[in-house]
């Protein structure tokens, strides 16, 4: 299973927000084990949560050895604009799972990808869906 995690589920393990912290550890662990996998973009976000540039290169550092790294190119940009999601943010998101054929994307905000053409996924639900599979 291909997946892009959100910005959401990452922020969720680093900072271990409640209440989805259980669940973000659980996508982690999958992907530490080679059960899927995972991609990401979200250098700016990490570094906006942690405050500290140090302290985001060592994350980064650390998510990167465990996933891809999706490319955001100019096209996805361009597209998102006519994509039927309306938040241009989640639209790009989208729109580059599209093109690198994610299987879904693992989110918080499933219906802000309602719309989209990758199917989005709760963590709770990939988790089940992971395990019934096993």
């Amino acid at each position: 299973m291909k997946a892009l995690i959100n910005t959401n589920v990452i922020v969720d393990a680093l900072t271990s927000r409640e209440p989805w912290k259980e669940s973000a550890e659980k996508i982690f662990l999958m992907i530490a084990n080679q059960v899927m996998d995972a991609y990401i973009n979200i250098y700016y976000l990490v570094r906006k949560y942690l405050h500290s540039t140090e302290q985001a290169k060592q994350v980064m550092g650390k998510l990167y050895s465990l996933m891809g790294i999706l490319a955001v190119t100019r096209d996805e940009c361009l597209d998102a604009f006519a994509s039927a999601i309306s938040d241009y943010e989640d639209a790009v998101i989208e729109r580059t799972a599209v093109k690198a054929e994610m299987d879904c994307i693992i989110t918080r905000n499933v219906k802000d990808y309602q719309d989209g053409m990758v199917k989005a996924m709760l963590p709770d639900d990939f988790i089940a869906l992971m395990e019934d599979g096993e």
